[in-house]
């Protein structure tokens, strides 16, 4: 797995999480497999060998070279063999801004962006990045123009929403209402603006962001016990296993248990590059 990190432009970082350019090498014929975190939504582009995403009716998602999804709440398992891709993470605030549905009805969804009638806008940049032959570094200016320049955009942003984002990177998870008076609007305002555009409701955002740091702690260092990654919020360690089950659907035993080629080097990658291990603890503010 070879993974590089490209922090957006100043005018840009308000937007996204990173814009990430990535190899997956195996032999020919050879496939991997790895499960996707909790994350915000994000596209994929894949130049060469797309990744089937295996969904938890049992149907899966194949030869889609171009992925979107909006911001998940679950663990999303899926096989790859030898491809390049690029990802492009993000932020609520971007969500919001670039010509997006609201973000609950995409809430836990991946979608073919080439046939999705809600990704149009962004078939002039996977024509681009579904080039074989170009370079990083050209795909990567192409980009920053695209979304600079040539991407529709909301009329206005809202400052409401990356007030919300930086409340549920306060280590003392506050509830739901000290997160609407610290954020200056009423219950009403932040449950609607929480599945606008962040996808959803404030109370399983902080539980999810409560859960992501325990988890990327894990990641880091597997060889960690659970129960020191916990994160301080947690009432005990039944109070985590829970919340295991919702997000990724098993103990953590049995998530600890799994091999993650992918996933361990792109988190340690990473966090050398973005300073935080996963999309979700990202701040909105660069």
């Amino acid at each position: 797995m070879e993974a590089r990190f490209h922090k957006p432009p100043k005018h840009l970082e308000r937007f996204f999480t990173t814009f990430c350019f990535g190899a997956v090498k195996v032999p020919d014929g050879v496939t991997v497999r790895d499960a996707m975190q909790p994350e915000w939504g994000t596209l994929r582009f894949f130049s060469d060998t797309p990744p089937t995403i295996e969904f938890d009716d049992g149907t899966s998602l194949s030869d889609a070279r171009f992925l979107a999804s909006g911001p998940t709440s679950r663990k999303l398992d899926y096989t790859i063999g030898a491809t390049r891709f690029w990802g492009i993470g993000f932020l609520p605030l971007g969500w919001a801004t670039f010509a997006m549905p609201p973000a609950h009805l995409m809430a836990d969804q991946i979608v073919d962006g080439l046939t999705s009638p809600h990704h149009s806008q962004f078939l002039p940049l996977a024509s681009i990045l579904l080039n074989t032959q170009a370079a990083e570094q050209e795909q990567l200016e192409q980009i920053i123009q695209f979304f600079s320049e040539g991407c529709p955009r909301a009329k206005r942003e809202d400052p409401r929403i990356a007030r919300i984002h930086q409340s549920l990177l306060t280590v003392d998870s506050p509830n739901v209402a000290v997160m609407a008076e610290e954020c200056g609007v009423s219950g009403r305002t932040l449950e609607r603006l929480c599945r606008q555009a962040f996808g959803f409701s404030p109370k399983l955002l902080i539980r999810r962001q409560r859960f992501m740091r325990s988890l990327a702690d894990f990641m880091l260092d597997p060889e960690r016990s659970w129960s020191n990654a916990i994160d301080s919020s947690y009432y005990d360690q039944s109070h985590f296993v829970r919340d295991s089950h919702r997000f990724l659907g098993m103990t953590p035993r049995e998530y600890a248990a799994l091999d993650h080629p992918i996933l361990s080097e792109f988190m340690r990658n990473r966090v050398k590059r973005r300073g935080s291990p996963v999309q979700t603890l990202d701040s909105p503010v660069g």
